[in-house]
């Protein structure tokens, strides 16, 4: 019976040694996958990061843009604006009354008397 015993006792610290190593082995990959989850979470976070400023670029390349075309649209305007003012001074400056005024006052000119023109026949 010793022999028996000696056995069982060799099996169980063969067993409990064999479990022992299963569990360091699995306390020694543990850290391996901890160790590729991080790398692939900080791949992640990276990617993210690179998109959200991407996007944050755009969205200031878009504004500036905007702010582009508006004071563009408002020049126009102004200048439209001058546009026909310039329009209107020239349209009092060919009046033919203000040229009539101009050559009686300053050239000394005359309107000549009413004259009227007769045909042959």
């Amino acid at each position: 019976m010793p022999l028996k015993h000696k056995k069982t006792y060799e099996q169980q610290a063969q067993q409990k040694i064999s479990s022992e190593k299963a569990s360091l082995t699995l306390i020694k990959k543990q850290p391996r996958l901890d160790y590729l989850l991080r790398s692939r979470c900080r791949v992640f976070f990276l990617v993210v990061a690179v998109f959200a400023m991407l996007v944050v670029v755009r969205s200031g390349i878009s504004a500036s843009r905007g702010y582009g075309l508006v004071a563009t649209q408002n020049q126009a305007q102004n200048i439209e604006l001058e546009n026909e003012r310039l329009r209107v001074e020239i349209a009092q400056l060919k009046s033919p009354q203000r040229i009539k005024e101009i050559a009686e006052t300053q050239l000394g000119m005359k309107v000549p008397p009413k004259m009227y023109f007769s045909h042959e026949r």
